[in-house]
């Protein structure tokens, strides 16, 4: 097997990787800027130089030529190689910056002629906390300035679209937003504007930066040149929990990152998965944050007079909707599973009624024909319909007939008056009880409405357009749940230094909420059902070995491979 030798260390490859990927690889670092693992590799930064040689070998015997001492002699590269773009070699031999001062002299250098122009910042800029520039300046670059003259100013706060902001003076033109725009995106909407050390990225004259997939921009900009406009100035990453989670704005099941403090959902990023999303995200995804905090239901509320909703207990909550039940037959009973809730919230409640006696389940999928693009833009603007169809709940393209008959009719967390599913006046004359988490025409028209967890405050599984089940973690806390005491909560922050819990309490932001499953035991211990859920954990296990498109799968098994890839969707297959 070919190998390499890397800092006096002997390894084995295979294929043809770039130097500074496989040294990232096995766990060694080498600093860069311009260099992306998912796109070209331009090597304008300079910053990723090494020592790189070759061992010299007979030209008649093919056999390595050897020094005194036996060791194999050297021809090193003239010049200091930029590893990004380095193709490896067998027998090549190379020196980092942890065994070569000659590299990081010339690391530190390079770092030194890049900072030359750029603006001290980091106590205004958003990057600041995460920023790649600032910390490999700590890491490996020269301890002060020896440029005292004044420096190149370039256009600042530049709206160059509707959600990103350009700083043209922080730019080192590492040019990843420019090759994002024609690799990945493939929209060209950026390039690099002006020469030498007064150029910078922009738009065509007149044209707004609008690509879909704009905010990753952002994310892969190595300095605080290209900032979020919606997150601009409202808060240090080291104030925030990051938690992995799934975006619920679309049927892919992109893999995110939530941002809290405070217990609001600040921003969204994407987090990696070669499966999935690579490293990216739609920007639709990212708006999400405002249903996680904005025009919550907290608290159940319950209709009275005709039209009024006010607020009540949870005890009358749940005593009313047991009265309702036991008032009418299971056969009068309609329930609406949802695609945008998870398999646990689908799977509890259709336990529930069908152990009572309903057999009558609906759910409607959430399509808008042409949304979807062939990246990451689906069509299904729901992140489990395929978990939905996998639990054999009937797919109905006409609700309004299906609940013609019913005298009662449960919904799961669907908007389904809203997005054009149902009629409002299909509701007339019926006890509609609704399972929600945000307020809409559908929770309006409700005449029990019972608020339930959303993903950002729950741990639950999710199966996207491809068959591949995930799962969530709770990122927020809610009245009744608790960082410190749920073992679902991330603690991770970037200031591992400092606490690993939020120093804000306000508990107006904390939603009188609890999982669709916890109404589900309280109700069925109402009414004598023997049906009792504690957690999420609890109930995939049950459905890991009732339905067989799930078996032999289970939180550890998702969290291990980055979800796991089902047999297929279809009910037919479930039910078998």
């Amino acid at each position: 097997m070919p190998e390499l030798f890397i800092d006096g260390i002997r390894y084995e490859y295979e294929g043809s990787p770039k130097l500074l990927q496989f040294i990232l690889d096995n766990g060694k670092e080498v600093p860069f800027f311009c260099y992306h693992p998912s796109m070209s590799a331009p090597a304008n930064c300079r910053q990723c130089y090494v020592k790189v040689g070759m061992p010299v070998k007979d030209r008649e015997t093919g056999e390595y030529e050897l020094d005194e001492n036996g060791e194999r002699v050297i021809r090193w590269f003239p010049k200091m190689q930029t590893s990004c773009s380095l193709d490896i070699t067998d027998g090549m031999v190379v020196h980092t910056q942890e065994t070569s001062e000659e590299v990081a002299r010339a690391q530190k250098d390079t770092m030194e002629l890049i900072l030359i122009n750029h603006p001290l910042d980091c106590p205004i800029c958003d990057q600041a906390g995460e920023c790649p520039l600032q910390i490999q300046t700590y890491k490996y670059g020269p301890e002060g300035s020896r440029f005292e003259v004044k420096k190149v100013h370039k256009p600042k706060r530049v709206e160059l679209g509707p959600r990103v902001t350009l700083d043209a003076e922080r730019c080192i033109n590492c040019t990843r937003c420019v090759r994002f725009t024609e690799e990945i995106s493939e929209t060209f909407q950026l390039t690099i504007a002006s020469r030498g050390d007064k150029n910078y990225p922009i738009t065509a004259p007149g044209k707004p930066f609008d690509d879909p997939y704009s905010v990753n921009t952002v994310d892969i900009c190595p300095v605080g040149a290209l900032t979020s406009t919606d997150f601009r100035f409202k808060a240090r990453v080291w104030e925030m929990n990051q938690t992995p989670s799934i975006d619920i704005t679309g049927g892919k099941g992109t893999n995110v990152d939530l941002w809290t403090r405070d217990n609001l959902v600040l921003r969204i990023t994407p987090r990696y998965n070669a499966e999935v999303n690579d490293h990216w995200m739609p920007d639709a995804g990212r708006e999400a944050y405002q249903r996680f905090n904005e025009k919550r239901i907290s608290r159940p509320s319950i209709k009275i007079d005709g039209d009024n909703q006010v607020k009540t207990s949870w005890n009358n909550a749940i005593e009313t909707f047991a009265e309702t039940l036991e008032g009418n037959k299971p056969s009068d009973v309609v329930v609406i599973g949802s695609p945008h809730a998870s398999v646990e919230e689908n799977y509890s409640v259709m336990k529930f009624f069908s152990t009572w006696g309903v057999n009558n389940f609906h759910f409607a999928p959430h399509i808008e024909k042409g949304f979807g693009d062939d990246f990451l833009l689906t069509d299904d603007q729901a992140p489990n319909t395929n978990g939905v169809k996998a639990l054999g709940i009937d797919e109905s393209s006409d609700l309004n007939a299906a609940i013609k008959s019913a005298k009662v009719v449960v919904i799961l967390s669907d908007e389904l008056i809203d997005r054009g599913a149902i009629d409002a006046s299909s509701l007339k004359g019926k006890y509609t009880v609704l399972l929600a988490t945000n307020e809409s025409q559908t929770s309006a028209a409700a005449d029990l409405v019972i608020p339930v967890t959303c993903i950002a405050e729950h741990a639950a599984s999710y199966v996207n357009v491809d068959g591949r089940v995930q799962r969530s973690f709770p990122a927020k806390e809610t009245k009744y749940s608790n960082r410190k005491l749920n073992l679902e909560m991330s603690e991770g922050r970037l200031d591992r230094h400092g606490t690993y819990f939020d120093n804000w309490v306000t508990e107006e932001n904390k939603i009188d909420c609890i999982p669709a499953w916890e109404v589900v035991s309280k109700l069925a211990s109402r009414m004598g059902l023997d049906i009792a859920f504690d957690n999420s954990r609890e109930i995939f296990e049950e459905v890991s070995s009732s339905v067989p498109l799930f078996k032999g799968i289970n939180y550890e098994r998702m969290d291990e491979e980055n979800g796991v890839q089902l047999t297929g969707n279809s009910k037919e297959e479930v039910t078998a």
